[in-house]
């Protein structure tokens, strides 16, 4: 198949990419090696919108940060994706912390970020009473906030797709070869020729670079740890609560999540890029450091741990441009933190690029840049009823937890990017996510996937290839003697 752009990659920022390209009349490809988009870092990290003050000025992570920051309220709003500007607070609970807010504030406003301020101790308490009494102070920054970030990847991957781009799953990328005009691409779902391509490969980013003879830097993975807490904590704290940063990272921080629970994590340990098995020193780390911040953590409550893995880098810096070994190959590498939060923005950025190069861009006349997504708890009792009179699908409550009707199931593979795991449908419409984690509906999940896409039960998987939930029928008589 013969593409303008080819894009590899279909976490955060290989959609956002594909978003901002789709609104150009061009034909693009999206090689996305799992069997779901959003199915990498992009559905395990810290779902927080960051203000800016951490990057150093003038690197590509202060520039792009402030950048997707400002379009993420617009963005989600038209992506019909839940986010909340509930702003953040960076504590200080020792001397030397009280240096580090001021270098903080200084950064931030030299990177631009919007309304931050340096709180007294006295002031702090006011906003987070429920944080440790011993805080000295904190950094407040309001236009921090927090969003769902598979959800943000579906909907900028969907509205490619809507305008034409095409997704191929299960097509990792095996060889890159140098064509006349342009690349050849194997998978193996086949080849695919384009004139660009876009690396938004994440932990596999530096492996993608060399199939073209691109050496310039390597992925050093990080493993980071989580306690998801039950809705009954999600109002321990208001705001996204961070200590200061270290080298390692921006720490462990406390925040409340957009489905309503409370988030804590993670810790940052170097990492094979397929390991996200948690670890018993991993979440002992985690559960202290968020302590600190947050004494009063009910960890009774914790109703799911898990763990993401980070693209970091050998560069201090995100890794953006056209690559020196192969005019017309992009990389968006080593996109850590705040990779999330910067994505829309580097999105925009690889159209500039391709325009710099001479690809001819002409907006289509019939570009769609809206979606929505019925949520059936949040609706009127009025627009309830409504549903279900013109399908009573909608009132048949599958997922007890979060309130998820088969409508809302159904609508979901139904739509230009159907989950075809049960996990995939959690990540969808929430089926799963609440305090029994699936125990109740994942069965009937299944059966309504397997229903609706036409597949044998046994073929429906939890998540990634190989998670079988059935593995055939069991046959035969008693397990006892009956003579």
């Amino acid at each position: 198949m013969q593409y303008d752009v080819l894009v590899i990659g279909c976490g955060v920022v290989g959609a956002s990419c594909a978003w901002a390209l789709s609104r150009y009349d061009l034909k693009i490809g999206i090689l996305e090696a799992s069997n779901d988009v959003a199915n990498g870092t992009t559905k395990a990290n810290s779902a927080i919108v960051h203000a800016g003050y951490d990057p150093l000025p003038g690197t590509a992570m202060a520039k792009f940060n402030v950048k997707g920051n400002a379009m993420m309220p617009e963005l989600c709003k038209k992506l019909d994706v839940p986010f909340q500007q509930n702003g953040s607070l960076v504590l200080s609970l020792t001397e030397e912390d009280d240096a580090e807010l001021e270098k903080l504030y200084r950064q931030g406003v030299e990177n631009g970020v919007p309304g931050m301020k340096l709180l007294s101790r006295d002031e702090t308490l006011a906003l987070e009473p429920g944080i440790n009494q011993e805080v000295r102070g904190s950094l407040l920054a309001p236009s921090a906030g927090i969003v769902n970030p598979w959800e943000l990847c579906y909907a900028m991957a969907e509205t490619a797709v809507r305008n034409g781009a095409e997704l191929h799953l299960e097509a990792p990328v095996t060889e890159i070869a140098r064509e006349d005009g342009g690349f050849r691409v194997v998978t193996p779902k086949g080849a695919f020729t384009a004139r660009f391509v876009l690396n938004c490969a994440g932990v596999a980013a530096d492996r993608i670079a060399a199939l073209v003879g691109d050496h310039s830097f390597r992925i050093t993975p990080a493993k980071g740890e989580y306690f998801l807490f039950d809705k009954s904590e999600g109002k321990r704290v208001s705001r996204v609560i961070f200590q200061c940063p270290t080298k390692l990272g921006k720490g462990v921080l406390v925040a409340p999540t957009v489905h309503g629970n409370l988030l804590a994590g993670p810790n940052a340990a170097p990492c094979k890029a397929e390991d996200t098995a948690n670890t018993a020193d991993g979440l002992a780390f985690v559960r202290a450091s968020a302590m600190r911040s947050v004494p009063g953590l009910n960890f009774r409550d914790n109703i799911r741990n898990f763990a993401g893995v980070r693209a970091n880098s050998d560069h201090d810096d995100f890794i953006l441009g056209q690559s020196k070994a192969a005019p017309g190959f992009y990389n968006l590498a080593g996109i850590r933190s705040p990779g999330l939060t910067a994505a829309p923005a580097l999105g925009e950025e690889s159209v500039n690029w391709l325009r710099e190069a001479g690809l001819e861009l002409r907006e289509k006349a019939s570009y769609v840049d809206t979606r929505r997504r019925i949520r059936f708890h949040e609706l009127s009792d009025e627009e309830k009823n409504e549903m279900i009179r013109r399908d009573p699908r909608w009132g048949r409550v599958i997922c007890r937890c979060e309130t998820v009707t088969e409508g809302e199931i159904v609508a979901a593979l139904h739509t230009p990017i159907p989950p075809t795991t049960v996990n995939g449908v959690k990540r969808r419409v929430g089926a799963g996510m609440g305090r029994c984690q699936g125990g109740f509906c994942g069965p009937r999940v299944q059966e309504i996937i397997a229903r609706e896409l036409g597949m044998d039960p046994t073929e429906v998987l939890m998540d990634w290839p190989g998670t079988w939930v059935l593995c055939g029928e069991t046959k035969g008589g008693t397990s006892h003697d009956e003579g």
